[in-house]
This record gives C-alpha cells, structure tokens and sequence, in this order.
C-alpha cells in the first residue's frame, strides 16, 4: 500500500509550490490528497506566480487552476503519513482556519514527516509547533519564526533545511532539495 500525503492549499497558493510537489510525489507512488478550507474535491484553488524580476520583493501574477481532490471536512489525519504546507498567498488566511492549525498539529504531535516551502511556515507559525526547531523560509518569513520560539536560518533559495521530522525551503528553486529530504524522512529510497 502506498504512503499517503495530506497538502495543504488555498486560493492563490503558488503555481509551482502546489503543482510540483504534487505531481513529483505521484510520480514516486506516493497517494496525494490536496486540500483547501471550505471546499470540496473537484473545486479549484486559483493559482498564483511568483517571480523575481529585480524589484525588492516578489512580483505575483495570476497562474493556473488547481483542482482539488479531497473535501477538506472529510480528511481522516490518521490515514496521512506525511503532511506537505504549498506556499504563495493561501497560508496567510488558511492558518487563520482552526482546523488546518489542528491537522498541522497532528503531524507534529506524531512525529510524522512535514514538508513546508516559503510562505507555508506561516501555517506552522500559527499553530505553534516551531518553538526550539531550527528552519527556513522565505526572507519576509523569517522574522516570524523567531517570534514564534524557532530560528531561522537564512539560506540559498535552492536549499532546505532538515530539523528531526521537518524539512523547510525558501522559495519554489528549492523542491529538488525539499522534496529529497521530504522522501528521506517517509522512508523512501530511489535507486538510479
């Protein structure tokens, strides 16, 4: 049976922090269930660009359309081996929904593996599971880490971070990176 893994989404995650990880965890045999607050399997969640054009922050344009293909209220979090938190735009307002802060939770309290990328540690800020963890976010994140009892390490974008069952990166140029050690921790081994 294949090792199943709960996403985290929501209106305006970032196109290729949800569309990546979710196709290169398929791609390995790994079950993925993406899902938003207040919506069910076969809506969509807006997708949103993010990139780097020389300006002091981001720039964000409109991306694709993400379906979804679990209805939030139906998650069982004792069917997940792994949790995987998209970054973008979603986090800011999905952590403000109690019940993502309790699924995120559960995966810590488990000691089960957790993925998150740029702005997906907003969810974990909020949920309060980072006091004495060590990780990465994007740069704007990194001063919420450190109010919410972690630290932060500033790093390439194309790198991450590994504290015991989290793995962090900066920015969508980190997934072969994140998603390397988000294997390693579900105890999955690829043979070239």
């Amino acid at each position: 049976m294949s090792k199943k893994i709960l996403m985290l989404a929501g209106d305006f995650v970032e196109d290729y922090e949800v569309m990546v990880p979710f196709q290169a965890l398929l791609s390995v045999g790994l079950s993925v269930d993406v899902v938003c607050p207040d919506k069910k399997a076969g809506e969509t969640v807006p997708t949103a660009v993010h990139d780097f054009v020389g300006d002091q922050t981001y720039c964000e344009l409109r991306g694709h359309n993400f379906m979804l293909n679990k209805s939030f209220d139906e998650v069982n979090l004792a069917d997940y081996d792994g949790l995987y938190v998209c970054g973008g735009r979603a986090p800011e307002y999905i952590r403000l929904n109690e019940k993502v802060l309790e699924y995120t939770r559960h995966f810590f309290n488990e000691n089960k593996p957790v993925a998150a990328i740029c702005h997906g540690i907003q969810v974990l800020t909020a949920a309060e599971v980072l006091k004495g963890r060590t990780l990465t976010a994007y740069v704007a994140v990194g001063p919420d880490i450190k109010l919410a009892g972690g630290t932060w390490k500033n790093i390439p974008a194309d790198q991450a971070v590994v504290d015991g069952n989290l793995v962090t990166s900066p920015a969508w140029p980190g997934h072969p990176a994140i998603l390397k050690e988000f294997y390693k921790l579900l105890g999955i081994t690829i043979n070239m």
